[in-house]
């Protein structure tokens, strides 16, 4: 039999992190239920006995999924929150434009399929919460840092997240003829106070 000729990775050369980021890949399209073995072996094109040299069995894959995703979004939103002292509004008003501009496709599809994940999973559940909470928290300090009270720091920063969510999930261009624009008078709405603290 003739050997292939294709270069590339033997199967034994595919790393743990290759497997994790196939697996995000899948769970994108399937969700969790999607996560088998088999499906990541065939979409990676190698046998199953490559999944073991890496992983002990598919709950050990699924919690490196998991740490992946958490550790991908408090990294992400800590250099987007990141601001020059004085320059916290400008910031607060790059976050929103960041997070409520056209979100990539997978990564809105990633994003829904580990938060359904969490409605049926404890270990997930907290993967979330400690993500949402780390994103309320970098943008709270910047409107703490504009001289709002803790109260309003809180709320502005849940209403920011609820706002560039929201509007990710939403299909608005029929809505007005000028969705940009109304995008820029609701950063301008949610920084307001920041602008101005009472």
């Amino acid at each position: 039999m003739e050997k292939s000729k294709t270069p590339g990775k033997s199967r034994a050369q595919l790393d743990r992190n290759a497997w994790i980021v196939a697996a995000i890949d899948l769970l994108a399209t399937g969700g969790v239920a999607g996560l088998r073995v088999e499906l990541l072996a065939k979409h990676l094109k190698v046998t199953k006995g490559s999944f073991y040299w890496h992983f002990k069995d598919r709950n050990d894959l699924l919690h490196a999924i998991l740490d992946t995703w958490k550790e991908g979004r408090i990294r992400d939103v800590v250099k987007q929150t990141r601001a020059v002292p004085g320059n916290e509004v400008t910031q607060l008003h790059h976050v929103i434009e960041v997070y409520s501009a056209s979100r990539s496709r997978k990564g809105m599809m990633i994003e829904l399929a580990v938060r359904d994940w969490a409605r049926h999973d404890r270990a997930a559940a907290m993967v979330v919460e400690a993500v949402d909470t780390a994103r309320l928290n970098c943008t709270r300090e910047l409107y703490l840092a504009c001289g709002l009270s803790a109260a309003e720091a809180s709320s502005r920063s849940l209403l920011l997240y609820a706002y560039v969510f929201g509007a990710s999930l939403m299909f608005c261009e029929c809505y007005s003829d000028n969705v940009a624009a109304l995008r820029k008078d609701i950063a301008g709405l949610i920084a307001e106070s920041a602008s101005s603290p009472a």
